[in-house]
């Protein structure tokens, strides 16, 4: 699957660096991350990517973490291709978090370095069933403005903050609004989404990651660190206090002053 990315960063000007993938989270976009890259692009040529089924990408039937790990493949072997360079660096978030440790795990030689963002290779028990009703609750073919489609949504989720973050897949188009989203699918795989696939065949990866974690959300906790240095034994964790889930979102600057000294060390 040929994946969307937004490029940041003068290829010319960096073409000796190790480049830059960055992977949003589950009803996410390259988008998101727009601030972060573009911090990033002043010593990194960076890659913010659309994972399949969400944002510009191509729509699909299957969606598990070995299939979404392979379009990653494809499309670091593409960047790659004509350079001397043999590995990239992964930023990932949530769901991003588990495609880019799969990748890891199972390809351990494209992975230079590696930031997982609030996310463990564990399942977790939320189904997500609050969000996916709330897009369910929007009628699209009533809509005549962002606002309105807010209003639907603040029926079911009252969290303004995450309301305009799903609102961001909102998209006019051929005189309609639509999801950017594969909702169908990824409702039918969601319990693949919180899940993580099976890895006693796997051996370790050994080089160091780093996990970075929000002090107020739940999915670091002392249990899902030590599970996590099962698969990642080099793993080292940095925890933002004042944060929650999305934390780049929240605390840009403090995640910032986390992951740029680790990018750019030797």
């Amino acid at each position: 699957m040929h994946l969307h990315a937004t490029q940041y960063g003068d290829a010319s000007a960096l073409e000796a660096s190790t480049p830059v993938i960055i992977l949003h989270g589950l009803f996410g976009s390259n988008r998101n991350w727009h601030p972060i890259a573009k911090a990033l692009s002043d010593d990194h040529l960076v890659y913010s990517v659309d994972l399949r089924n969400h944002g510009q990408s191509p729509h699909a039937e299957v969606m598990d973490y070995p299939h979404m790990a392979e379009d990653v493949l494809r499309f670091i072997q593409h960047k790659l291709e004509h350079t001397q360079l043999s590995s990239v660096n992964i930023i990932a978030h949530s769901m991003g978090g588990k495609v880019a440790m799969w990748l890891a795990l199972t390809y351990p030689e494209i992975v230079k370095k590696l930031v997982v963002v609030d996310i463990a290779p564990v399942t977790y028990e939320h189904d997500f069933s609050d969000v996916l009703n709330g897009f369910q609750s929007v009628p699209l073919h009533l809509l005549n403005s962002r606002q309105h489609a807010d209003d639907y949504l603040s029926e079911l989720i009252h969290d303004r903050s995450l309301r305009q973050f799903l609102l961001q897949n909102l998209q006019f188009t051929e005189g309609k609004y639509q999801w950017r989203l594969n909702l169908e699918v990824i409702s039918q795989s969601i319990s693949t989404l919180i899940a993580f696939p099976e890895t006693k065949s796997l051996a370790p990866f050994n080089k160091r990651v780093l996990f970075v974690g929000g002090g107020q959300s739940e999915y670091l906790s002392k249990m899902t660190k030590k599970q996590t240095r099962v698969l990642f034994p080099s793993a080292s964790f940095s925890m933002i206090k004042s944060a929650g889930h999305w934390l780049h979102a929240e605390q840009p600057e403090l995640f910032k002053a986390l992951i740029q000294p680790y990018l750019n060390s030797d």
